[in-house]
């Protein structure tokens, strides 16, 4: 019994209703997704499976037992073999081209992109829009007039007849990609720099460098990309086989009659993998260079 105020007794006072019991928010199991993921890792994995298992087979065993099957007899005689059959100088020619690529890239795109973002002359626009008509012309469509003009230059069957064109068509994307990450430079900061008597050429140094060091790492991994993976340029503009880089040196397993499979595969694994441990290194910055292409 209870009391009211004036100390009278009351009505009894209903008990608390219990609290209902809540099951704790389990996450659904998504089937049709797990399903979708495991499809896609076969899809992934299958074949990086089959490509290091047949680097340590032997031609026989491969023709044998498929690509799929384990190695009977795992050897390292491919590796051996491919080392010694002429891949140290094209790897060389090509870790060549590529730094050379990178750096002519970087040393024109970043005053460039400079330019275009700083710059509001009607010459900077019609630049800009020269580098992305670069775009919309794809090598194949102008490699006779390459060809010419890398004759008449005298470069023909030279590194510099790759590095050249290898570097040029890769200036209209890299243009754009570090004209979108400059624009994401607070105006602030550039007058800043201009209250403090900085010039152009040190407010590119002191700011501009360092704040798309993103943008200048995705740059850099694209155009190693474009030099490291380049067929074309190489098979039309060079001849001798001291001038051959990896892409034309995976023939070297291919006649006309056969085809060194795993010799040809173990190639294909050894010349990927500088360039992946690259891209491990600087995957991060390509990620955020080419999130700020849009600029803001």
């Amino acid at each position: 019994m209870t009391t009211d105020l004036r100390g009278a007794p009351g009505r009894p006072s209903a008990p608390p209703a219990p609290t209902a019991l809540r099951r704790p928010n389990r996450p659904r199991a998504n089937l049709p997704g797990g399903l979708g993921a495991l499809v896609w890792l076969a899809v992934v994995g299958v074949p990086l499976y089959a490509l290091l298992a047949a680097t340590f087979k032997e031609k026989s065993d491969y023709l044998d037992n498929g690509p799929l099957a384990l190695p009977s007899d795992p050897t390292l005689g491919n590796y051996a073999k491919v080392w010694h059959s002429g891949f140290p100088t094209y790897l060389l020619n090509t870790a060549l081209v590529t730094v050379a690529v990178v750096a002519i890239v970087i040393a024109l795109a970043v005053p460039v992109g400079y330019a275009v973002v700083r710059s509001r002359s009607l010459l900077s626009r019609a630049a800009f829009r020269a580098f992305l008509l670069g775009l919309a012309i794809p090598s194949q469509a102008v490699i006779i007039p390459v060809y010419l003009v890398i004759t008449q230059l005298r470069l023909y069957d030279t590194l510099l007849a790759v590095i050249l064109p290898t570097a040029a068509f890769s200036l209209p994307v890299c243009v754009l990609i570090l004209a979108g990450s400059m624009r994401d430079i607070d105006e602030e900061m550039y007058e800043a720099m201009a209250v403090d008597g900085a010039g152009q050429t040190r407010t590119l140094l002191r700011l501009v460098i360092p704040m798309s060091r993103a943008g200048i790492s995705t740059v850099g991994v694209y155009a190693a990309l474009q030099a490291w993976n380049g067929f074309l340029f190489p098979l039309i503009l060079t001849q001798s086989a001291s001038q051959r880089v990896l892409t034309l040196g995976l023939y070297d397993y291919v006649a006309e009659f056969r085809v060194d499979t795993p010799a040809l595969l173990t190639a294909v694994v050894l010349s990927m993998l500088p360039i992946f441990v690259v891209y491990l290194f600087a995957r991060r910055q390509l990620i955020n260079g080419l999130m700020g292409v849009g600029g803001k």
